[in-house]
C-alpha cells in the first residue's frame, strides 16, 4: 500500500469516513467532495490503481457492491436514477490512483449531463476504423 493513498488510510481508519458499507474485500463510503446527496465510492480494500491491475476477483466484489448499493442509495436519498461510473487513469479524470468506483444519485431537472458528455465531441468514425478497432480490442482479449 502506498503511503500517500488516501483510500488505503481510509481502509485503515487514520482517516475519518461516512462508511455505508464494508465487508472484508469492499468499503463504501460518501465522497467527501459530492456532486449530489449520497454519492458513494466504492472500492476494493486493497490497493491497485486502475482497473487493470485489478485482480478478476476483487473486481467481482466491487461490482457486486455497487450493483447491491446503487438502488439503496437512490432510495436514501430519494433520487430518480444515477450514474454508475469508474474514472480509469489520470487521463480520464482519476484522482485518487486507487480503483473507484462512483454511485452518483441523479435528480430530475438537476441540470446534469448523461455518461456521454464526458468525452466531449464524438469522434467521426468511418466502418472501416469501427471494423479495425473492434478488431484490435477483440484480438487482445
Amino acid at each position: 500500500m502506498p503511503e500517500d493513498c488516501i483510500f488505503c488510510q481510509i481502509v485503515d481508519g487514520e482517516i475519518p469516513s461516512r462508511s455505508v458499507y464494508e465487508d472484508d474485500q469492499v468499503m463504501a463510503f460518501l465522497d467527501a467532495n459530492p456532486l449530489a446527496p449520497g454519492h458513494t465510492l466504492v472500492i476494493p480494500k486493497e490497493h491497485h490503481e486502475t482497473l487493470g491491475d485489478l485482480p478478476e476477483d476483487a473486481g467481482s466484489r466491487v461490482f457486486e457492491t455497487l450493483h447491491r448499493l446503487a438502488p439503496e442509495i437512490e432510495a436514501a436519498v430519494d433520487a430518480d436514477a444515477s450514474n454508475v461510473a469508474f474514472n480509469n487513469g489520470e487521463a480520464a479524470g482519476q484522482e485518487v490512483p486507487h480503483v473507484h468506483g462512483h454511485v452518483i444519485p441523479r435528480f430530475e431537472g438537476d441540470g446534469g449531463a448523461p455518461i456521454h458528455a464526458i468525452a466531449g465531441g464524438r469522434p467521426e468514425l468511418s466502418d472501416e476504423e469501427l471494423d479495425e478497432i473492434a478488431d484490435a480490442i477483440a484480438g487482445r482479449t
